[in-house]
């Protein structure tokens, strides 16, 4: 295998941004965060169903029961909303993670939970349908496909290059490993899932791919812990 080295992996993962980035009020009237929630869900909602180019701001007002005036004053275009649905998105699923301390779990339990918060699925049902959608855009709206890799992927993958980095100096996973594979070899395993077999994410597909990749990845005398 290629040997890989992260000594300059980042020192953290980079979070979610707040629901929105409103445009200052012009007559200095404070923003109600109930009628930003509601677009922004509205958003998600459409995205989802629709497309990016198929939704239009005028079923976004209606499903949020607001005004096109109310929308405009909190984003310029479409665009922007999206791109803050998405980091809205993963502001919220990284919210909904356990609060847990990897480096004190034992190795194969940590690999167990960085894999398990790859899941796209983990806070939003329809993450697969908007991964879907993005990429059928990839021609028309180029952009969004990276905001997604930006905002939706990578965070999550980095997390799990960072799992496997703290891992390969506590001495369970080989220097000679792979580390970028193993991150899409796991990353992709959702998405393998999610095309073969229409279902729910079964409760143990994390410790199912981790049984996959652990012994080819654990250092010696690792391979058989749990």
């Amino acid at each position: 295998m290629t040997k890989k080295k992260y000594a300059d992996a980042p020192a953290d993962v980079p979070g979610g941004s707040p629901a929105a980035k409103p445009a200052a009020s012009a007559g200095g009237r404070p923003r109600d965060p109930a009628i930003e929630e509601a677009i922004i869900q509205a958003t998600r909602t459409r995205l989802a169903i629709d497309g990016y180019s198929a939704m239009t701001i005028g079923d976004i007002v209606a499903d949020a029961g607001v005004t096109r005036p109310t929308l405009y004053r909190r984003w310029a275009n479409k665009y922007d909303l999206v791109v803050d649905a998405l980091q809205y998105g993963l502001r919220k699923q990284r919210e909904a993670y356990p609060p847990l301390d990897m480096e004190q779990m034992a190795p194969r339990k940590a690999l167990v939970e960085a894999v398990r918060r790859l899941d796209p699925r983990y806070h939003n049902k329809r993450a697969m349908a908007l991964h879907g959608n993005f990429m059928a855009e990839a021609e028309r709206a180029p952009d969004l496909l990276e905001q997604m890799r930006e905002y939706g992927n990578r965070p999550r993958c980095e997390e799990l290059l960072l799992t496997l980095v703290s891992l390969q100096r506590r001495g369970a996973v080989r220097e000679d490993v792979d580390l970028d594979m193993i991150v899409t070899l796991c990353f992709g395993s959702y998405f393998g899932d999610y095309l073969r077999i229409e279902r729910e994410v079964p409760a143990d597909f994390a410790e199912r791919v981790v049984d996959a990749v652990w012994p080819a990845v654990a250092a010696h005398g690792e391979a058989s812990s749990v």
